[in-house]
C-alpha cells in the first residue's frame, strides 16, 4: 500500500512530512475530505492513534503518529538522505534543532495564540511569559543564523523543514512584522525557505499577519429553564430562615497582584537613572566636563553598581559584522532591564580577532538575578565589579562612557550604547 496521511488541510504539522517527501522522492497520498471532529473519532482512526490527534501516517508496516516522528520516518525511507546530514555530528545537530523548534518555538507560539482564540483560558501573565520565552528563543536562533543560510551545513535539512513549518504558524497567525523585525536573520531565513519550490508547493503562499488576534472568550452555554414546580419549591425553601455561617472557603479569591521586581523594592536612590540618560544623550560637546562630571555627581554607590564585562570567547570574533551582530543581539535581549540599567559596549581592534568589552550600570549592589535568568548572553561574559576607589578603574569607566579612542591602545571598531 502507498503511504497515506490522515489530516485536515492546511495543517503545519502535516506539511513537515509532505515537504520531506518532496525532497526525498517519496509519494504520500493525503486522505480526501478529512473532517476534524468526525474522521478522527472513528474506530478505524482511533486504532491508529488512540488520542484521536492528527496527523497520522498509515504505512505498510503500521501507523505512525506525532508529526516529527512521521517526518523522520519519511526522510529515512531514502538511503543516505542529505536531509539528515553527511556526518554523525550533522545528524546530532539536526536532531538538536528539531527539538529546539518544538520545545522553544512551537510551544511558545501555541501558548501565545491558543488562549487568544479561547481554546484555553486567557491569562495576561501567562501570555507575557510565553512572549518573553518566545523572544528569548528567537534571539538565540537569530544569533545562530547571523552567519548561516541554513541551520546545519550548507543545504536544507529536516531541521529547516520543521523549523519553517513551526515558524510559519507564528508568522501567519500572531507574529507581526513589528514583532519579527527584532530578529532580522530569522526573517531572512524564514522567507528564504518558504519561497523554495518544494516548500511553496506544499505550504502555498505565506502572508504575515498584520495584527495580533483579539482576545476571544467562550461564552457559557445558557442554563436550561427550571420547571415551574421546582422553581416554586426552591422559592419556598428560600423563605425558611437559616442561621448565619461562615462564607465558603471555595469562594473565588481576588486576583493576586503581579509580583514586583525585586529592584523596585530597594530603598530609594538619590540617582535618577533617566536624568543621567538624558544628560548623556544631550551632551554634544565638552563631554568630559559636562557628561562625565555630571555622571559622578549623580552616581549613588548605595543604590547602583558599576560592572565591567569581557566576552569570554573573543578568539572566535574573526568576522567584523558577525561580532557586531552578537553585540546588537545582546542589547536587544537586554530590553527587559531598560528601566534598571545603562550600558556601553565596545568592539575593539582594527583586525581580527576583535575584542568585546563593556561597562554596565545596574540598579542595586549586585548583578540583577532576573536579567541572568532571562538573558542568556549574560553568561557569555566575565563580570567584574568596578572599585570606584581605584582611580585607574574610575578612569576606565570615563573612557568607556566617552568612547575614547584609542581604547587601551587599540582602535575602536564600534561603540554601542544601551539606554
Amino acid at each position: 500500500m502507498a503511504l497515506v496521511l490522515h489530516s485536515g488541510m492546511p495543517n503545519k504539522n502535516a506539511f513537515k512530512a509532505l515537504i520531506a517527501a518532496e525532497y526525498s522522492g517519496v509519494k504520500i497520498e493525503v486522505v480526501k475530505d478529512f473532517e476534524m471532529g468526525v474522521s478522527n473519532k472513528t474506530p478505524e482512526f482511533l486504532k491508529m492513534n488512540p488520542l484521536g490527534k492528527v496527523p497520522v501516517l498509515e504505512t505498510p508496516e503500521g501507523s505512525v503518529f506525532e508529526s516529527n516522528a512521521i517526518a523522520r520516518y519519511v526522510t529515512r525511507l531514502k538511503a543516505d538522505n542529505p536531509l539528515y546530514g553527511s556526518s554523525l555530528i550533522e545528524y546530532a545537530k539536526i536532531e538538536q534543532w528539531i527539538d529546539f523548534s518544538t520545545t522553544e518555538i512551537d510551544s511558545n507560539i501555541a501558548r501565545w495564540f491558543y488562549p487568544r482564540l479561547g481554546f484555553v483560558p486567557y491569562e495576561a501573565q501567562s501570555e507575557e511569559r510565553a512572549i518573553a520565552s518566545l523572544k528569548r528563543a528567537l534571539g538565540a536562533l537569530n544569533t545562530e543564523l547571523a552567519t548561516k543560510t541554513f541551520l546545519v551545513g550548507h543545504a536544507i535539512t529536516l531541521a529547516d523543514i520543521i523549523m519553517a513549518c513551526n515558524l510559519g504558524y507564528g508568522f501567519s497567525l500572531v507574529m507581526t512584522k513589528k514583532f519579527t523585525s527584532e530578529f532580522p536573520h530569522v526573517e531572512r531565513y524564514f522567507w528564504t525557505l518558504v519561497n523554495q519550490p518544494y516548500f511553496n508547493k506544499v505550504m502555498g503562499e505565506i502572508k504575515q499577519v498584520d495584527s495580533i488576534p483579539p482576545i476571544q472568550s467562550k461564552k457559557p452555554s445558557a442554563q436550561p429553564k427550571e420547571p415551574a414546580k421546582a422553581k416554586e419549591a426552591k422559592e419556598a425553601k428560600k423563605e425558611v430562615p437559616k442561621p448565619k455561617v461562615e462564607e465558603s472557603v471555595e469562594e473565588e479569591e481576588a486576583p493576586k497582584p503581579k509580583p514586583k521586581n525585586p529592584l523596585d523594592l530597594l530603598p530609594p536612590s538619590k540617582m535618577i537613572l533617566d536624568e543621567w540618560k538624558r544628560l548623556y544623550s544631550n551632551t554634544k560637546t565638552n563631554f568630559r566636563e559636562v557628561a562625565i562630571k555630571g555622571f559622578w555627581a549623580m552616581y549613588d554607590p548605595e543604590g547602583y553598581s558599576l560592572w565591567f564585562c569581557n566576552y569570554k570567547y573573543n578568539d572566535e570574533n574573526t568576522v567584523s559584522f558577525v561580532t557586531l551582530n552578537k553585540v546588537s543581539g545582546f542589547l536587544q535581549r537586554m530590553d527587559l532591564a531598560r528601566k534598571y540599567a545603562f550600558g556601553k559596549m565596545l568592539v575593539i581592534g582594527s583586525e581580527p580577532p576583535y575584542k568585546v568589552k563593556g561597562l554596565w550600570l545596574f540598579r542595586g549592589k549586585e548583578l540583577p538575578q532576573f536579567v541572568f535568568e532571562e538573558c542568556y548572553d549574560m553568561e557569555l561574559y566575565d563580570w567584574t565589579k568596578v572599585d570606584i576607589a581605584d582611580e585607574a578603574q574610575k578612569e576606565r569607566v570615563n573612557a568607556m562612557i566617552e568612547d575614547q579612542e584609542p581604547f587601551e591602545g587599540e582602535a575602536l571598531l564600534d561603540a554601542k550604547c544601551f539606554k
